[in-house]
């Protein structure tokens, strides 16, 4: 019997990886028979491509990882106008939190690889809030590592307990540039006359 195509062998894959996600963030719990149910293959066909349940969501989390670094990069943050890849940025990253949400809330993974990702994913973030501050969107007195953590918490709460089909990532996106921005107070800083 001839050896499946890699192409097919891929697509395989990225189905199960694709059904993993969406059947563990309903129920963390779940087998590897429920993934494979949910993915239209035999469990053999899951054992097969994954060791164990853990191999399976060390796959998943490395997978949605290199969806996050692409989005990163495909905003283009070193040479985008800094507030347009501010902004792009954010809508790519969400569209990937919330499509992924049980992978990319997992605790960071030993894998040196992913580890690699989200270095390099924070090194572009830094370059990009100093590029910003250097174009005037941030306040030049602003700590770039305390906006970048504010950053990160709100683009995790932004993609939390969204469905993806319902999702306006590019409504979301606003919300959050706006909030990093503008923050959410009215009026002049009641802190700078005291």
């Amino acid at each position: 019997m001839p050896r499946p195509a890699p192409v097919t062998t891929e697509r395989t894959v990225r189905n199960i990886l694709a059904a993993a996600e969406k059947t563990l963030r309903r129920h963390p719990a779940a087998t590897m028979e429920q993934i494979a149910e949910a993915a239209g293959v035999a469990r053999t066909t899951v054992h097969r491509r994954f060791t164990s349940r853990e191999a399976l969501i060390s796959a998943l989390t490395a997978w949605a990882t290199e969806q996050f670094h692409a989005a990163v990069v495909a905003a283009h943050p070193e040479t985008t106008p800094p507030l347009v890849a501010l902004y792009q940025v954010t809508a790519n990253v969400l569209r990937v939190k919330v499509g992924s949400t049980f992978a990319m809330d997992r605790a960071p993974s030993a894998d040196p690889g992913v580890a690699h990702v989200h270095a390099d994913v924070l090194a572009r973030c830094d370059q990009l809030f100093a590029r910003a501050q250097a174009a005037g969107v941030f306040r030049p007195d602003v700590d770039l590592a305390w906006a970048r953590r504010c950053y990160y918490a709100l683009i995790h709460e932004a993609s939390q307990d969204r469905d993806e089909a319902d999702s306006d990532t590019d409504a979301l996106a606003t919300l959050v540039v706006d909030t990093l921005l503008r923050g959410i107070g009215a009026g002049p800083n009641p802190l700078q006359n005291h």
